[in-house]
C-alpha cells in the first residue's frame, strides 16, 4: 500500500488534537485531513488537507448544531471526493456530544464509504454528567455506527480516571488512541512474516453485528498479561465474546518466536464464536525489542438483544 491510501482524519476540535498525534506517529505512512469549524485546530497541521466549516465571521465553531456541521460538510463534498479518491482506508477520529464532530463526521464518513473506503471510526463519547451533551452525543454514535465499518466507542470517563491515575489530564491520554492507529497502519503497510492486507481487513469488517478494536503490549513470556494491557483500553462497555470475526496482527522483536505468536493469539482469540473467522498476521520489528504489540479487530459481535 502506498501512504495516500490511508487517510486519518480528525473531526472536531477533540478529532483533529488526536489525529495530528497519530499522523506523526504513521511516519509518513498515511495522509491527514482535519475537518473543524474552529481555526484553532489548524495549527501545526503541516501538508494535511484542511477542510474549514467555519465562515468567517463565526470562525470559533458550529457551537452544538450538528444540523449545520453536517449541512457544511456535505457543501464540500466535492473537495472531499478529491482528497478521498486514492484513499483505500479512513481512519476517523472524532468526540461526539458537540456541534462538529457529531453532525460533520457520519457525513464524512458516508462520504468516504461511497467512494469506496472501509471506514474506521473511533469515537470518544461525553462526560456521563454533561446530560445534554451525553444525549447529542448518542444520536451521533447511532448514525456513524450506521455508516462506518468499524466504530470503537471510546469512554472518556475511563480514559479520565486511567489518566488520574498516571498524573495526567485526560486530554493528554491520547496515546492508546496513537497506538491503535499506528498499529492498525503499521499491519497493513509493512511486510511481515504472514502478511496481512486490505482484503483481509474488508473481509472482517463486512460481517454483520458491531465491531472494535483493541490494542495490547507486553513481554513475550507473559501472554496473559498482553491480553490484560489490551482489555483495560478506555472503551465503553461492549462484551466482545461470540464475536464471528477477528483480524489479529502480532508484532515482536527479533527474537520472537512462531510459538510465542500462537500462544498470544490463542489467548486473544480462545472466546470468539467456535465457527469464528480469524485471520492472523505476523511480522518481526527491529523497535519492539522484548516487546510484542497485537492489533485485533473483532467484529459480528452481537449487540443487547
Amino acid at each position: 500500500m502506498e501512504a495516500s491510501q490511508i487517510l486519518i482524519a480528525g473531526v472536531g476540535g477533540l478529532g483533529c488534537s488526536w489525529a495530528k498525534g497519530a499522523h506523526l506517529r504513521c511516519e509518513g505512512n498515511a495522509d491527514l485531513c482535519l475537518v473543524d469549524a474552529d481555526d484553532a485546530s489548524f495549527t501545526d497541521s503541516g501538508s494535511a488537507h484542511l477542510l474549514r466549516l467555519g465562515h468567517a465571521l463565526d470562525s470559533v465553531g458550529c457551537a452544538a448544531l450538528p444540523p449545520l456541521a453536517e449541512q457544511r460538510m456535505r457543501g464540500y463534498s466535492s473537495l472531499a471526493r478529491t482528497v478521498l479518491e486514492p484513499v483505500e482506508l479512513v481512519l476517523l477520529l472524532t468526540g461526539l456530544g458537540g456541534g462538529t464532530g457529531t453532525g460533520a463526521a457520519h457525513e464524512l464518513a458516508r462520504q468516504a464509504r461511497q467512494s469506496g473506503a472501509i471506514v474506521v471510526a473511533v469515537a470518544a463519547l461525553s462526560f456521563d454528567v454533561q446530560e445534554t451533551r451525553a444525549q447529542i452525543a448518542q444520536e451521533g454514535l447511532h448514525r456513524l455506527e450506521n455508516i462506518a465499518h468499524v466504530t470503537v466507542r471510546l469512554s472518556l470517563e475511563r480514559l479520565a480516571r486511567q489518566a488520574r491515575e498516571r498524573g495526567k489530564a485526560w486530554q493528554m491520554g491520547a496515546e492508546w488512541v496513537e497506538d491503535l492507529v499506528e498499529g492498525l497502519v503499521r499491519t497493513l503497510m509493512r511486510m511481515g512474516l504472514i502478511n496481512l492486507d486490505l482484503m483481509d481487513l474488508r473481509a472482517i469488517v463486512e460481517k454483520e453485528g458491531e465491531a472494535t478494536l483493541l490494542v495490547g503490549t507486553g513481554r513475550p513470556d507473559d501472554p496473559e498479561g498482553i491480553l490484560h494491557s489490551a482489555l483495560m483500553a478506555p472503551l465503553a462497555e461492549l462484551d466482545v465474546g461470540g464475536a464471528q470475526g477477528c483480524l489479529i496482527q502480532v508484532e515482536g522483536g527479533i527474537g520472537m518466536t512462531i510459538g510465542q505468536v500462537d500462544e498470544v493469539a490463542n489467548m486473544f482469540t480462545e472466546a470468539l464464536d467456535p465457527n469464528a473467522q480469524v485471520i492472523l498476521g505476523a511480522r518481526v520489528s527491529e523497535d519492539l525489542e522484548d516487546t510484542i504489540r497485537v492489533v485485533t479487530l473483532l467484529s459480528g459481535i452481537r449487540g443487547e438483544s
